[in-house]
């Protein structure tokens, strides 16, 4: 029985599935999402927070591309910091403890009110396929479809009819948990699975593999000595995520998160029992992340470290459980119980929720196109962990990133496009697209070549354009950036061409804040670059300086200061930019690549790069390969032109 009929199916209400589908809506089309549970939308299985190191900026990109995220942990966070902020404005990153119910409870509201949206509970246990007509017009993006998505069938037995489908399975698919010996074949925390999807997408000639993660206990706070920790208290004030959040809007008294340490006798523990953990006894078949290793992982891989950090960190204003960052495990219960008892502060602790690891089905590299659509199947989209990647963050952005390209395919507009100098999301989609990743993903800092540019203080000078221009940002807004962008534009100006000689008042001010005097005359800006010096404290020296807001003189800041590091990385974008520039033919024959050497010959076929720039970022691909392809690229087009 067909129910209805949708522009944008989007299956699975996690951190992906909010955006893709609150984009889709936003952008005028018919829009349903499918949950396994409606009470758990936008739920936080593991870590209760938004941002952190490089995911910060995720959160803050999301939020300029007209994303819900920013917006969302600003209303209901615990207790927000500045992370980094002792170094350079590259890798500032914001964090938040959010109140993990209160965010799921909004984001849940925020969907249900949203115009051209349904929310709907069912499990999604098969994508109906239509095989293409070999005359069948493909005169959009991507050529080499084999088949297209015409809809959706519940487990009950009821189809839903879709032009586009984005999958945001996230953790659930065929997905067990384990901890120790126990297996349970459940989602996170218990919820409940989706174990047919996954035969369906195979069929259809998806390929996919098995990836696994981890999550700590959780304690009852009320078990747990406080006094044997080192508080880590919250900003003040606190700096909103999202651009269009009034800051005196979201001051509030937050909560503490708390430090301490494992220790040699925790490591022990961990030692002696080492072959009961199902990941050292051959039981778990996934791959887990490298850069969020679950505790027995660090205690055998770093023998030599005698303590590892523990955060305490709050789940929520209605509960007392306390979330135990940095011992995520799969050990069995009475190992888990012994160990955590040995951490100073969790002698008596009571566990709530015991630590596990979690399996589940996600895709294999290579099947995705650069706008996150799958190569063989037209109008099949993916995000989140579903491509291999972990985090909310990472999950947040490329579900808003799929649902606008879902909706650029319906429209018939152009796809939306981040490369890796414009933003964050530009690095997590290429390196998901090219990359043959053989864990879950994790964005960080050092992945991004061109970190000094893509700053999270300037995320909507980046991205909003690009966010009104797929529609998601209002004209308001558009013309609020365009002020701002001119205001940064002036003042910087203006205080490049305000001079001040050496005079006594000069000199005495250079005196008070510990600066050379002058020898000769020095235009303000000269003046800030000093690192003693800022815009607020030359203040005396430029009386009839203009009322800005805080974002513009950041702003003004950071490009005087920084003017010849960013400067420098312009240029180095400038070359990016050439490689990226050359196409390379959706229909080229690498055999007919002479002198590639086989393993670049294999990877170019599986991942099918758009440009030289992105084949030569290839697991693979080394320098030599790439020269052979400009080469041939070269003569290619010469021939084609004379014909």
């Amino acid at each position: 029985m067909i129910v209805d009929e949708f522009d944008v199916i989007v299956i699975g209400g996690g951190h992906a599935g909010c955006e893709a589908s609150l984009a889709a809506a936003r952008l005028g089309l018919k829009t349903i999402v499918f949950t396994l549970s409606v009470d758990n939308i936008a739920f936080m299985p593991c870590n209760p927070h938004i941002g952190g190191s490089s995911k910060g900026h995720l959160v803050r990109e999301i939020d300029a591309l007209g994303g819900e995220m920013g917006k969302n942990i600003d209303k209901t966070y615990l207790q927000s910091k500045m992370l980094n902020k002792s170094k350079g404005p590259a890798i500032h990153s914001l964090r938040a403890q959010a109140d993990k119910m209160e965010y799921s409870k909004s984001m849940k509201m925020i969907l249900q009110s949203q115009k051209n949206l349904t929310v709907k509970q069912a499990e999604i246990e098969e994508i109906l396929f239509e095989e293409l007509d070999a005359n069948e017009d493909s005169s959009l993006l991507h050529d080499g479809y084999e088949r297209k998505v015409i809809g959706v069938k519940t487990v009950t037995g009821l189809t839903y009819k879709g032009k586009t489908v984005i999958l945001c399975t996230g953790t659930y698919l065929k997905s067990r948990c384990l901890c120790g010996e126990s297996i349970s074949y459940t989602g996170p925390n218990g919820l409940q699975p989706s174990n047919l999807l996954s035969k369906s997408l195979i069929e259809g000639g998806v390929e996919l593999r098995r990836f696994k993660t981890g999550t700590p206990a959780r304690m009852d706070g009320n078990s747990i000595d406080y006094s044997k920790m080192e508080v880590q208290t919250g900003d003040t004030p606190v700096i909103p995520f999202s651009f269009d959040t009034n800051p005196d809007d979201i001051q509030k008294e937050q909560y503490n998160c708390y430090l301490t340490y494992t220790n040699e006798k925790t490591h022990e523990i961990i030692r002696n029992n080492i072959d009961r953990s199902p990941i050292y006894a051959g039981i778990i078949e996934g791959i887990g992340p490298r850069y969020c290793p679950s505790i027995e992982d660090k205690v055998v891989k770093f023998p030599d470290k005698i303590r590892h950090q523990v955060f305490i960190e709050p789940e929520g204003s209605g509960t007392n459980e306390m979330y135990v960052d940095g011992m995520s495990s799969s050990m069995p219960e009475d190992v888990q119980i012994q160990m955590y008892r040995t951490v100073p502060g969790l002698e008596n602790c009571v566990i709530v929720k015991n630590a596990y690891a979690i399996e589940y089905d996600c895709l294999c590299s290579g099947q995705l196109y650069p706008t996150l659509e799958l190569k063989k199947i037209r109008g099949l989209f993916s995000a989140g962990q579903f491509n291999g990647s972990s985090g909310y963050e990472e999950a947040a952005a490329q579900g808003l990133f799929a649902g606008i390209n879902a909706s650029m395919q319906i429209l018939g507009k152009p796809y939306l496009s981040i490369d890796r100098s414009e933003g964050y999301i530009g690095v997590l989609v290429d390196d998901i697209v090219t990359k043959d990743n053989l864990e879950p993903y994790r964005m960080m800092t050092s992945r991004a070549e061109y970190r000094l540019l893509l700053r999270q203080d300037n995320a909507d000078i980046r991205l909003r354009k690009k966010g009104y221009e797929v529609g998601l940002i209002s004209e308001e807004k558009y013309q609020a950036l365009l002020q701002k962008e001119d205001q940064i534009l002036k003042e910087t100006e203006r205080l490049k061409g305000i001079k001040v000689g050496a005079s006594k008042d000069v000199q005495d001010f250079m005196d008070r804040h510990d600066s050379p005097r002058l020898k000769t005359a020095a235009s303000l800006s000269e003046l800030i670059c000093r690192p003693e010096l800022n815009y607020e404290n030359i203040s005396e020296l430029d009386p009839d300086r203009p009322t800005l807001s805080k974002d513009v003189i950041e702003q003004v800041e950071i490009n005087i200061k920084y003017e010849g590091y960013i400067e420098r990385q312009q240029r180095q974008v400038d070359k990016f930019k050439k490689m990226e520039n050359k196409k390379i033919p959706a229909d080229i024959n690498y055999d007919d690549v002479l002198s590639l050497r086989l393993e670049a010959r294999a990877n170019l076929k599986k991942f099918r790069p758009i440009n030289v720039g992105q084949a030569s970022r290839i697991s693979g691909v080394n320098p030599a390969d790439i020269s052979v392809l400009l080469v041939y690229l070269e003569n290619y087009n010469r021939s084609n032109n004379n014909h």
